[in-house]
């Protein structure tokens, strides 16, 4: 794993390849019960916005494509374009009617082409360099009065907290991973400001903090997460092999009196020509569970 040392800045390595190897035994395991902690708030937003019959989609950085799949299924979209670097995922599950693969890569200028009424992204800029390029990339594929919806994580544990299994446990990972593959949640609460700087209009965001349970799907996708970036946690000197497994094992007893990472969702509408009256720009911070 080439990871640089903490405090060397963000890393050079790439999500997929020195950490969440696709091909690495069970990376489709973790990534649908990510989906299973997310995927109701994200279609629930979607659905609110008016994402429905007559709208073709583009879904980037789609997984194993369970967004894809109920924006087709549920919403009654026209037509999904599901875009990752790598598609096994996708591409091994059943076709769905109106669903296309592409497999590109997101920084390459030009990998998508088309205008969409839906863009969207989840938990994929955060992982990028190049984010703020790529999201004025995205701006550019949505169509005159489409949307580009953007969800990311945002890191609610506080260097000020009194230290606890579960949030050292989380510092190393937001610290192993920008050291590592350069993620970095701390400029994702600046959506709102990013989105209107693309030309975006009617533009707000919102925070969805989903529980903690026992056993629960996201618990387990922390677990895993952890185990499968355990190098570079370990990297870091914030944690070692025997406070990582305590911290595993707080998840599943139910003593975990924390909030998990948050998932901020922002989106905006492209002007579509008319004389039409700016919404709002508000942004609703709300927390559940």
């Amino acid at each position: 794993m080439s990871a640089a040392a903490p405090g060397d800045g963000p890393g050079v390595g790439r999500y997929g390849e020195d950490v969440f190897r696709p091909e690495q035994a069970g990376e489709d395991e973790r990534i649908d019960l990510g989906a299973l902690a997310y995927d109701d708030i994200t279609m629930a937003r979607l659905r609110a916005l008016g994402v429905g019959p007559g709208w073709r989609c583009l879904d980037v950085g789609a997984g194993t494509g369970t967004v894809s799949r109920r924006l087709l299924e549920e919403a009654g979209v026209t037509s999904v374009l599901a875009v990752d670097r790598d598609t096994r995922f996708l591409r091994a599950r059943p076709p769905v009617p109106g669903l296309d693969v592409l497999e590109a890569d997101l920084t390459a200028p030009g990998s998508v082409r088309g205008r969409f009424s839906l863009v969207h992204a989840r938990f994929v800029l955060m992982h990028l360099a190049e984010r703020e390029r790529v999201l004025s990339s995205l701006a550019a594929l949505v169509a005159p009065g489409g949307l580009l919806v953007l969800s990311d994580a945002v890191d609610l544990t506080s260097d000020l907290s009194p230290g606890t299994p579960y949030g050292d446990a989380m510092r190393a990972m937001w610290q192993g991973l920008r050291a590592t593959i350069g993620t970095d949640v701390s400029w994702v609460p600046s959506y709102p400001r990013l989105l209107r700087a693309a030309g975006l209009r009617s533009v707000a965001a919102e925070i969805h903090v989903p529980p903690l349970l026992p056993g629960g799907p996201l618990s387990r996708f922390w677990a895993d997460t952890w185990e499968r970036s355990r190098e570079a946690m370990l990297a870091t000197g914030l944690v070692d092999d025997a406070s990582l497994d305590t911290a595993v094992r707080c998840l599943d007893s139910g003593d975990c009196a924390a909030l998990s990472a948050g998932m901020l969702t922002a989106w905006g509408r492209k002007p579509d020509g008319t004389d039409e009256t700016d919404q709002t720009d508000a942004t609703d911070a709300t927390s559940e569970g």
